[in-house]
């Protein structure tokens, strides 16, 4: 319990500071596409993730600096100084989060304003009451593990073990923000806990053309699969016009780049920039599939969730698969030429910039 305490307190303490700092306000998001510059764009970071630049080191922290944080009566008692460094490194991480997205939203965002966003561009949003949390919800970023957290929190159900995949996703077990009137969205948006979980874009979208056409899927093959190869698939056999199983991951990416594609944008591969708002929102809490288990239970420690509920650890679509790691993204994407991953990279480069990830590939501009 202390070192629930003090995983609490610090989030508190860091996370208001940095709000009050960035004077965030919830502001409405320009309609036209992003597209970067041709020159002297910024570039993602070479380093890794969790690099000395994103944890703040040129702010050490200092025993006045960590006493300021844990001046409380909550932590005031004698919590390991382990627990409390862990806590502390955790918080400013998501200090480090917020801050690189602020600056990002302010140079190519500056005329977000400032009125509430529309129903669509909150319709990803799940609300959980009790914890006073506000969830967007990622494919392929862990959402059907968030969704079971979520339905426990609410008392919809005992144990995330107990959730089937399709009662997680198409049971109506949560609201949305878009559900409620303005007044009240404006009033959740103002004063609960946003969260956001993302993923390393590339691999994000590895992830979702495993899972949507490498596996029997009722919906995506006839629906996507179908209209890919009718459009990217020379001397198509009628078999698979008929069936649309078999697209190629190159068959897709062309699909994904295409501006007039033949079919719509699914959110499974959407870039989070424009399928969550992050400038618009200015989310509480950026937690990062790569390190999904440790910042989910930190911020369930945070709102205070119960004791004995944790982040799920299990994967139950496709089970026996092995999870889409960096290693076999790399494997897919050098199936396209330098030009694709070009033009893949421009697709996502938003979301690469926002969230710190690095380039993955040396040959990106």
């Amino acid at each position: 319990q202390k070192a629930d305490s003090v995983q609490m307190q610090a989030f508190r303490n860091i996370s208001s500071s940095s709000s009050s700092a960035a004077g965030f306000q919830p502001r409405k998001q320009s309609g036209h596409r992003l597209v970067s510059p041709p020159a002297l764009r910024p570039q993602p970071p070479s380093s890794s993730l969790f690099s000395d630049s994103l944890l703040g080191s040129k702010q050490p922290l200092t025993k006045r600096r960590r006493k300021l944080l844990l001046k409380s009566s909550l932590v005031a008692s004698s919590a390991p100084t382990g627990q409390e460094e862990a806590a502390l490194q955790l918080a400013r991480m998501q200090e480090s989060r917020r801050r690189l997205l602020t600056d990002i939203c302010a140079q190519y965002q500056p005329d977000v304003g400032r009125r509430l966003p529309s129903q669509r561009q909150v319709s990803r949003v799940y609300v959980e009451e009790r914890s006073r949390l506000l969830y967007c919800e990622v494919p392929k970023a862990g959402c059907s593990n968030w969704k079971r957290v979520l339905m426990v929190l609410s008392g919809s159900a005992a144990s995330t073990r107990d959730i089937p995949h399709d009662a997680a996703h198409y049971d109506n077990h949560l609201p949305r923000l878009s559900g409620y009137v303005r007044a009240g969205i404006a009033e959740r948006l103002r004063s609960y806990t946003k969260v956001l979980f993302v993923r390393e874009p590339f691999e994000r979208l590895v992830s979702a053309f495993r899972d949507k056409f490498e596996s029997p899927n009722s919906y995506y093959h006839p629906v996507f699969g179908r209209a890919i190869i009718s459009r990217y698939r020379a001397n198509a056999t009628r078999a698979a016009l008929r069936s649309g199983a078999g697209v190629t991951f190159r068959e897709f990416v062309q699909y994904l780049l295409d501006v007039r594609r033949p079919v719509g944008m699914d959110i499974h591969w959407e870039p989070v920039s424009q399928l969550c708002s992050p400038c618009l929102l200015q989310y509480t809490f950026i937690g990062k599939f790569e390190s999904l288990e440790r910042d989910a239970n930190f911020l369930l420690r945070s709102v205070e969730a119960p004791a004995n509920l944790t982040f799920p650890d299990f994967k139950d679509r496709n089970p026996l698969a092995e999870r889409t790691s960096s290693s076999i993204t790399q494997k897919y994407f050098s199936q396209l030429n330098a030009t694709e991953r070009q033009k893949a990279f421009d697709f996502y480069y938003m979301d690469y910039l926002m969230f710190g990830y690095p380039k993955p590939f040396s040959d990106l501009h």
